[in-house]
C-alpha cells in the first residue's frame, strides 16, 4: 500500500517537546515564538490569534495551531475566560531545509474536530498535560508527534493546500510519482517513467506536475536530491558514498549539481552549516 507520509517522514522526521500546559487569559505571548517552530492545542474557543504582521484570526472552537517556522505571535483571550492551552516546540530534521516545514503554510489553523482519527490521542494528551504523572514529558512529546502526523494527513486529504508538496501528495495520481522519487532518488527517472507511475500521459503529467507542485519533475527531483545530500553532509557521510546513494555517477557530478542548486560546493556548504 502506498504510504505517502512514510516516504517523507522516514527521511525528514519531525520531533516535538512539551513547552507548556496550562490556562491562558488576557494577553498571552509565547516566549519561544521567535526562536522555534511551535504547535499549540486549544481545548476551547474564545481566543484571537494575532500574527506579527497584525493579521488577526478568530478561534471559536477547539483548534490546533502550527507555526512551521519561528514567528512572533500572541493570543488575546476573551474577557473573563481562561482557556486551556498546551504548546510544544518542534524540531524539523534539516531545519530550515526541511521539505516538511517548507510544505506547510505558517500558521496552519485547523479545528480539532477536523483531524482525522484524533479523538483518542487528543483525549489522552489533554489529560496528561494537566496532570502530574510519572513519564508525563515523554508521553506528551510522543503524543504531539502523533498530532503532527494527523495534521499533515488532514492537510493532504482535505484539499486545503492547493500548491506545493502536500498538494501533490494529496493528488490521486501525482502522489505515485512523488513517492517513487522520494523512495528511489538514485533512479534515472525519465518523464516517461514518472508519467507511467502516475498513470498519465507524458504531456498531462508534465503539465499537472508543474501546476500542482510549482516546478518541473526534473527540477523537483534535483531539489530532492540536494536536500538528501545536505542531510548526509550534516551526518558526516563521505561524498563518494553520498553520490551513489542519491544518483550521481561520481563526486564531481554531485559537486556540479549541488553547486548549481545552492551556489556552493558541498565542502563550502558543510562549513557554512556548522
Amino acid at each position: 500500500m502506498l504510504d505517502r507520509l512514510e516516504s517523507l517522514l522516514d527521511r525528514f522526521p519531525v520531533s516535538a517537546r512539551l513547552l507548556q500546559g496550562g490556562e491562558i487569559s488576557g494577553h498571552w505571548v509565547p516566549a519561544q515564538a521567535a526562536s522555534q517552530p511551535l504547535l499549540h492545542l486549544l481545548s476551547q474557543g474564545g481566543v484571537e490569534l494575532v500574527d506579527r504582521d497584525g493579521t488577526c484570526l478568530r478561534i471559536d472552537q477547539p483548534s490546533v495551531l502550527l507555526y512551521a517556522r519561528p514567528r512572533d505571535h500572541h493570543f488575546n483571550v476573551d474577557d473573563r475566560l481562561r482557556v486551556p492551552l498546551v504548546t510544544a516546540g518542534l524540531r524539523f530534521e534539516a531545519g530550515e531545509g526541511s521539505p516538511v516545514a517548507d510544505a506547510l503554510p505558517s500558521p496552519v489553523c485547523l479545528p480539532l474536530a477536523d483531524l482525522l482519527g484524533s479523538n483518542a490521542v487528543l483525549g489522552v494528551l489533554f489529560e496528561e498535560a494537566f496532570a502530574q504523572r510519572c513519564g508525563r514529558q515523554a508521553m506528551l512529546d510522543r503524543l504531539f508527534e502523533l498530532v503532527i502526523i494527523q495534521v499533515l494527513r488532514t492537510l493532504m486529504e482535505n484539499g486545503q493546500i492547493q500548491v506545493g508538496l502536500l498538494a501533490g501528495m494529496g493528488h490521486p495520481r501525482l502522489r505515485h510519482a512523488l513517492v517513487a522519487m522520494h523512495e528511489q532518488p538514485a533512479e534515472e527517472w525519465s518523464l516517461h517513467a514518472l508519467a507511467e507511475r502516475a498513470g498519465m500521459s507524458r504531456s498531462a503529467f508534465a503539465e499537472g506536475f508543474r501546476e500542482v507542485i510549482g516546478s518541473t519533475p526534473g527540477q523537483y527531483l534535483q531539489a530532492w536530491r540536494t536536500r538528501l545530500v545536505q542531510q548526509a553532509l550534516r551526518r558526516g557521510q563521505p561524498l563518494k558514498r553520498i553520490a551513489g546513494d542519491v544518483g550521481y555517477g561520481s563526486e564531481a557530478a554531485l559537486s556540479r549539481a549541488f553547486k548549481a542548486q545552492t551556489g556552493q560546493s558541498p565542502r563550502e556548504w558543510k562549513q557554512a552549516a556548522r
